[in-house]
């Protein structure tokens, strides 16, 4: 096949600017039409039914989901998409199989699928925005002490004097021993278990465990070293750095880096090849100037293409429904409970097959925007403050976006973002009111709040059903649909905590 990575930068059309900011949001007022009654209503966009105009490729999915792998890493928009055309281009210099460039290809785009489950941990120590300290440390050699205390003093507890933040950095050095290992660890195990969920090949999952680890052995989660590093989880830790400092900094720097760490945490063999490229003006500089890959298809070997069909569809969704459940230990199974309970009403309700299908994507990734947000306001255990609420107010317009950028999950990317809306017009980000919510939008948001309220939160513990039922039917005709929460008070039992 023809390695148009080779020649990124004379395609015109491969590579385009895009900014999350000019997608056309799918849960939009032109789009959201229909009947007030939850019987009725369209199902396109507005509705939510899946758009079946056959099979996709698996990457055109995941390439476009990693934009929210990108925003939990602290990391701008295509940071993984880059990764991915560098890790590429590194194969080629390396004359990588078929079978380990496939293997490869997902590795990259994926090799944050764990990201999400040492947030609250990471910013319960540092008393800090997660996403902040997420970023500063792809940028620090935490394997130096000095550097690593450097980046303590400097991100924990922001906002308080010098001497509060160094007696911190002195107790993070007593108290949280071994904690790095740790959080390194959940994060490489449950991004491989993920990987594996997808029905992707051991080697990508192996390349996803291993992304830490560094060539001479003090790498984390598990101090491997040279050879006995996977080859691929090499070459993605180094695409990644290069990424990270050539995106931040410019080429000249990502390549001093990459020298820096040659034989320390880089191997040796893959900065040489890493070297093949760097007179590649055009390469590098049509890459410094995308957010957004169109055809980073194209970089999978064409004999190896992985199609998502329907099912595949429903196991990506639930696989990054459990990378949004992960940011917050408060929302172990909110996803997926929302989706049950969602479900169910539907069923009630005598939806058809295909609205269900689309029901349950939606409910699944619902909170996907959510990964973008920070810690410290999604694990707050007091009320929020005018700002913080703002911030908050924005996941649903992310998870717009974002669900927006698949074009598989267009078709109910507005109802996915619609599950604050109300009758009224008091919800966000919309402010949409009875007449522009269809039956889709009236029911996730009934079993977003069910399953919220029958969960524990930072704020309170769980509620028992007839607490939740109360509470829900005081806000029934005017903020929620009677005839979606009748549905659900007619469940014998509820697919979650409280039923």
């Amino acid at each position: 096949m023809t390695r148009r990575i080779n020649g990124l930068a004379g395609a015109a059309g491969y590579v385009t600017r895009r900014s999350p900011h000019s997608l056309a949001s799918a849960g939009g007022r032109a789009v959201v039409t229909g009947s007030a009654h939850v019987g009725s209503g369209p199902t396109g966009s507005a509705g939510g039914s899946t758009d079946c105009e056959g099979d996709v490729r698996l990457s055109e999915v995941v390439s476009a989901l990693s934009y929210a792998l990108d925003i939990t890493e602290g990391q701008p928009p295509g940071h993984a998409v880059r990764t991915c055309v560098i890790g590429m281009r590194l194969a080629d210099g390396i004359s990588l199989s078929d079978a380990d460039r496939s293997a490869l290809f997902y590795a990259l785009l994926l090799k944050d699928l764990g990201c999400s489950s040492n947030a609250a941990r990471l910013s319960r120590i540092f008393r800090a925005d997660d996403l902040a300290l997420k970023h500063a440390h792809k940028l620090t050699d935490w394997t130096k002490p000095a550097d690593s205390a450097r980046y303590a003093f400097a991100h924990a507890r922001p906002g308080h004097g010098a001497l509060t933040r160094a007696w911190h950095t002195v107790m993070l050095g007593v108290t949280e021993h071994g904690s790095a290992q740790e959080m390194t660890a959940t994060r490489c195990e449950r991004g491989a278990d993920i990987a594996s969920m997808l029905g992707l090949e051991r080697t990508t999952a192996e390349a996803i465990r291993a992304l830490d680890e560094h060539w001479d052995g003090a790498g984390l989660p598990y101090g491997r070293s040279g050879d006995r590093i996977p080859l691929l989880g090499r070459i993605a830790g180094l695409a990644q750095t290069v990424e990270v400092f050539a995106s931040g900094f410019g080429t000249d720097a990502a390549y001093e880096v990459a020298h820096t760490r040659r034989g320390s945490w880089f191997d040796p063999a893959l900065v040489d090849a890493l070297d093949g490229f760097r007179g590649d003006h055009a390469f590098w500089s049509t890459l410094a100037a995308t957010d957004q890959l169109e055809l980073v298809s194209d970089l999978e070997p064409s004999e190896r293409v992985l199609i998502a069909d329907e099912g595949r569809l429903d196991h990506v969704a639930e696989a990054f429904g459990r990378v949004i459940d992960a940011k917050s230990p408060y929302t172990a199974r909110h996803s997926e409970g929302v989706a049950a309970v969602a479900v169910a009403i539907g069923q009630t309700l005598g939806f058809s097959e295909g609205d269900l299908v689309a029901l349950r994507r939606a409910a699944l990734l619902h909170d996907i925007g959510k990964l973008g947000i920070s810690n410290l306001i999604l694990d707050k255990p007091g009320k929020l403050t005018d700002q913080e609420m703002a911030e908050m107010r924005e996941h649903t317009r992310h998870t717009a976006e974002i669900l927006g950028r698949v074009r598989r999950f267009r078709g109910f990317a507005g109802l996915a973002a619609a599950h604050h809306e109300r009758l009224d017009g008091s919800g966000y980000h919309l402010g949409l009111r009875a007449a522009e919510l269809p039956k889709l939008h009236r029911v996730l948001a009934v079993a977003d709040v069910c399953e919220a309220l029958s969960a524990e939160r930072p704020y309170r513990q769980a509620l028992a059903r007839d607490e939740v039922t109360a509470i829900m039917r005081a806000q029934a005709e005017t903020g929620f649909c009677p005839l979606a929460f009748e549905a659900l008070d007619e469940l014998e039992k509820w697919p979650v905590g409280a039923g």
